[in-house]
C-alpha cells in the first residue's frame, strides 16, 4: 500500500527541514491485554475511586459533555430518551432536559458555555440555557436521527449531522434555519467547523470526507477513493490552524487531508481494527521542544492499542527530524 507524504509546513519554513509522515514513523505501540482490564462485574474488588455518581438515568448513557466555562457542569444523554444537566459534587442539583422522543445521542456546549445543544434519534436538536436548564428552542429539519452536534467556535451557530445523509446549520439565538449540506451517500458520522470558523468538514459512512463553505453551502472538495479510506469514516479532528483534517475509519486506517487543497497528504495504516477516535494534541510548549514545534498525533482503537506519531520540525540549521516517545501515565 502506498503512503502519500507531504511537507507539513509552509514553504517559508523550508529552511527548517522537511517533515514527512510515513508508515515507518510509528514510534511506539502499547498493547493492552483484555484479560488485564478490570471487569465491571467482578465483585472481588469493591473499590470505587469516583468522586461523584449521578444516578438520574434509567438506561444506557450515549453521550457526555463538559462545560468549557464551568468545571463542575456536566450534561449527559442516553437511551432512556432523557438528558440531564448536573454538577459534580452537588448531589441535590440536576435539571432534566425534557423534549426528546427517542435516545439522546449527542450533546455539546457552545464555546462560551452559555448554551447547550442536544441531538436525538428523533431527528431533533434542542437548545437549552446552560445555567438554568431552561428550554430555548427546537431545531427541526433532518428526517432521521442526529449523529452529532457541534457549535461554531465564535458564535451561536449550531451544526448537526444526520442518519439521513444530510448536515444542517441553524442560528441558535433566533431558532432559525440557515443552511443544509447534501451530497453524502450514507449517514454523516462526524463533522466539525474549522477552528477559524470559515469551513465545515464532514465525514460519512460512504467513506468520503466533504469540505464545505458554510455561508454558500458550496461543496468545495470531496475526498474519496484511493489513496483515501475504503470504508466508512468514524471520526475526525482538525488542526488548530484550520489546515489539516485527520480522519479515522472502519478500514483500520488514519488519513491526513489538506483542507485547502483536498489532497490526502499522509496515510497512517497500522491498526488491525476500526479506528474509533482520533485527536490532534495541542502544540507542545515545553522549553525543550518549543523551538522544534512538536506535534503529536494520537490514534486510539477501542481497548486494544494506542499508537503515537510524534513529529518535529527541524530547528534552524538542522535538517533531521528526531522522534521521541511519550507514554501517558496511568
Amino acid at each position: 500500500m502506498n503512503s502519500p507524504t507531504r511537507q507539513l509546513y509552509d514553504e517559508e519554513e523550508d529552511d527548517q527541514g522537511e517533515v514527512f509522515l510515513d508508515e515507518s514513523d510509528i514510534i511506539d505501540e502499547v498493547a493492552v491485554d483484555e484479560e488485564d482490564l478490570p471487569d465491571a462485574d467482578d465483585d472481588d474488588d469493591d473499590t470505587d475511586d469516583s468522586m461523584h455518581i449521578f444516578t438520574g438515568h434509567t438506561g444506557e448513557l450515549y453521550t457526555v459533555s463538559c462545560s468549557p466555562t464551568d468545571p463542575l457542569l456536566v450534561a449527559t444523554g442516553g437511551g432512556d430518551d432523557k438528558g440531564f444537566l448536573w454538577k459534580i459534587g452537588v448531589g441535590d442539583w440536576a435539571s432534566e432536559l425534557k423534549g426528546h422522543k427517542d435516545s439522546v445521542s449527542s450533546l455539546a456546549f457552545s464555546s462560551d458555555g452559555k448554551l447547550l445543544a442536544s441531538g436525538g434519534l428523533d431527528g431533533l436538536v434542542q437548545i437549552w440555557d446552560a445555567s438554568s436548564g431552561n428550554h430555548k428552542c427546537v431545531l427541526e429539519g433532518p428526517d432521521e436521527g442526529i449523529e452529532w452536534v457541534r457549535w461554531h467556535p465564535k458564535g451561536h451557530l449550531v451544526l448537526a449531522g444526520s442518519e439521513d445523509k444530510s448536515v444542517w446549520m441553524w442560528n441558535a439565538d433566533k431558532g432559525a434555519y440557515l443552511n443544509s449540506f447534501t451530497g453524502h451517500e450514507a449517514s454523516v458520522t462526524c463533522g466539525e467547523f474549522t477552528p477559524d470558523g470559515k469551513t465545515i468538514c464532514t465525514g460519512s459512512d460512504d467513506a468520503s470526507l466533504r469540505i464545505w463553505n458554510p455561508k454558500s453551502g458550496e461543496n468545495i472538495h470531496v475526498v474519496r477513493g484511493h489513496p483515501y479510506h475504503t470504508d466508512g469514516l468514524t471520526c475526525l479532528a482538525l488542526s488548530s490552524d484550520s489546515t489539516l483534517a485527520i480522519t479515522g475509519s472502519k478500514d483500520n486506517s488514519v488519513h491526513i487531508v489538506n483542507i485547502t487543497s483536498g489532497r490526502v497528504v499522509s496515510s497512517l495504516a497500522s491498526h488491525s481494527d476500526s479506528v474509533e477516535c482520533v485527536e490532534l494534541a495541542p502544540r507542545i510548549v515545553s522549553e525543550d521542544l518549543q523551538a522544534c514545534g512538536a506535534v503529536i498525533y494520537l490514534c486510539k482503537i477501542r481497548f486494544h492499542f494506542m499508537k503515537y506519531w510524534l513529529h518535529f520540525r527541524g530547528a534552524p540549521g538542522k535538517e533531521e527530524c528526531n522522534l521521541k516517545t511519550y507514554v501517558p501515565s496511568v
